[in-house]
């Protein structure tokens, strides 16, 4: 039986149910936690919170996977009394969300540090709670993979590889010599999400094939940051031209290797984030997009319950 570190416990794979494979309960630099305005709004925070998880709940929703990095707002405790509360299964990881926004105490800590650090998290426990970390997270660096990105690539794929947790990343820029860099630390391909695929400025159907045929997870995750809201942000992407993208990426045969979350923050932290847009887009927007487009249920049901299990599930720790 497979097993899932979540908040709360370890916790067998067949308990994840509907999951969210890459969330936010709340995102945001390092120092957002010290300012004032976000301060005097942490009933309406929690209140907020707590509507989006237990309308996820009410989708059908089991497992939510926080992706929030170290230093990025990451709170065991918080996420403790919000997994208690809902009934939703929190999967937390360890990590960062990349080398541009991690705290400056890392960034000269060498690949061994960084390595013990994750599995800690992931073995032991987060910021001194018995809470442990069930994957671990990476990512590009604005400007492209830079020299601390790629320590801590190697780090987590290290990490990953002794502990059996996966990883997911942040971006799907230099996908190659992402996974050249896990498989160069004992990693194999299948134990990774390479993120954010779905970015209007990042669309590249050959490198989302390339990945595939390696082994890797496809994340389409960042739906719902549709080019037709007002305010969109960069990273947005046409409605229709997400969809397309995804069933071309299907009908290609990589259903078992394609994920999808919203990316979406509950609260944002010390900036705006995207009005109305929550991890319930995924059931309110997409899933009825893709139901229209002939999607028959039980793809669906690969989406949202099988591909997450298979790549959450700790593997045997591999010794190189």
């Amino acid at each position: 039986m497979g097993k899932v570190n979540t908040v709360l416990g370890t916790i067998a794979t067949e308990e994840l149910g509907v999951t969210a494979i890459h969330e936010h309960i709340g995102f945001g630099l390092p120092g957002c936690d010290l300012d004032t305005q976000w301060w005097s709004k942490a009933e309406e925070m929690f209140e907020t919170t707590i509507q989006k998880l237990q309308r996820f709940r009410e989708h059908g929703g089991k497992t939510f996977v926080d992706c929030t990095g170290i230093g990025n707002g990451r709170d065991i405790p918080y996420f403790q009394v919000l997994s208690r509360k809902t009934g939703v299964n929190i999967v937390a990881v360890t990590g960062f969300v990349a080398g541009d926004s991690a705290l400056p105490y890392f960034r000269d800590k060498s690949i061994e540090y960084l390595t013990n650090l994750f599995v800690h998290e992931i073995t032991v426990g987060i910021d001194g709670t018995s809470a442990k970390a069930g994957a671990v997270k990476v990512g590009v660096s604005r400007g492209g993979l830079s020299e601390l990105d790629e320590r801590i690539y190697r780090a987590a794929a290290r990490a990953a590889a002794k502990t059996g947790v996966p990883v997911i990343t942040h971006l799907s820029t230099n996908a190659e010599r992402q996974m050249e860099l896990f498989e160069m630390e004992g990693l194999s391909i299948d134990r990774a999400i390479i993120g954010h695929a779905d970015i209007g400025p990042d669309v590249d159907e050959e490198r989302d094939v390339m990945i595939a045929k390696r082994g890797g997870y496809v994340g389409f995750d960042t739906i719902g940051y549709d080019a037709e809201l007002e305010n969109a942000p960069y990273w947005s992407c046409g409605r229709q031209e997400r969809i397309q993208h995804f069933l071309s990426f299907l009908e290609k045969g990589y259903l078992k290797n394609a994920v999808i979350s919203a990316d979406a923050n509950c609260w944002p932290l010390g900036w705006p984030g995207v009005e109305g847009h929550s991890v319930n887009y995924l059931f309110e927007e997409f899933i009825p997009d893709l139901r229209k487009a002939g999607v028959d249920e039980g793809i669906i049901e690969q989406l949202l319950v099988h591909n997450p299990a298979n790549i959450l599930t700790m593997r045997a720790p591999v010794f190189v």
